[in-house]
């Protein structure tokens, strides 16, 4: 079944759910999305996948991070800037890497070169965190065939290794960046019952 919806920018934001598949495309006209619509739902009837055209266009992490930043911005929640920062980090580390390259090896040999650079385990946990959200969106959302499984496979490698962990205790409040950060991410849990933002908001009120 297809629902759509129109975003701020006037585009219209169309999502497929048959045989408990899933899979969503952006487009100018409506029309555009009412066709490529009925062709996925074709295509899962047939094969059962539906081969958007955002998984033929994707083929390194490089397209999966702008894929990602690109549904971000459409539905009004653009990266803020810590996180447009490490994305762009990862683009010029991993972005000519080819989806199926994006492995367990791959990702550990890339925390070992991090780690050699002198990034710390709390700053290599952010990368993989990102690294992870950017495949699972891309898997969840576009259909494309990148493996989460495989970051999370990392990173447990990696923090046995003690290149990935917690950072050092530290006197100080955190930053508005760093709030941001922590409450976009709570509320993209779909985990999470409880409404942090509002808790947030609450506390910064009081004398």
């Amino acid at each position: 079944m297809a629902s759509f919806t129109q975003l701020p920018s006037g585009n219209w934001r169309v999502q497929v759910r048959r045989k408990s598949r899933y899979v969503a495309e952006t487009f100018r006209r409506r029309k555009d999305g009412e066709e490529w619509a009925l062709d996925m739902e074709c295509n899962i009837d047939r094969s059962g996948s539906p081969k958007p055209r955002a998984a033929v266009r994707a083929k390194t992490f490089g397209d999966i991070i702008d894929l990602h930043v690109e549904d971000m911005l459409e539905v009004g929640r653009p990266p803020r800037r810590s996180k447009a920062a490490v994305m762009e980090a990862l683009k010029e580390d991993l972005g000519s890497t080819k989806l199926p390259r994006l492995n367990r090896e791959r990702l550990i040999e890339y925390g070992r070169k991090r780690a050699k650079e002198g990034a710390g385990p709390a700053t290599l946990a952010i990368d993989m965190s990102f690294i992870g959200t950017v495949a699972t969106h891309a898997a969840a959302v576009h259909g494309i065939e990148v493996s989460a499984e495989e970051v999370r496979l990392a990173r447990v490698a990696l923090k046995y290794l003690g290149l990935v962990g917690k950072s050092d205790e530290r006197d100080r409040r955190p930053t508005q960046d760093e709030l941001d950060e922590l409450i976009e991410y709570f509320e993209s849990n779909n985990r999470q019952a409880i409404p942090m933002a509002a808790s947030s908001d609450t506390r910064s009120q009081r004398p």
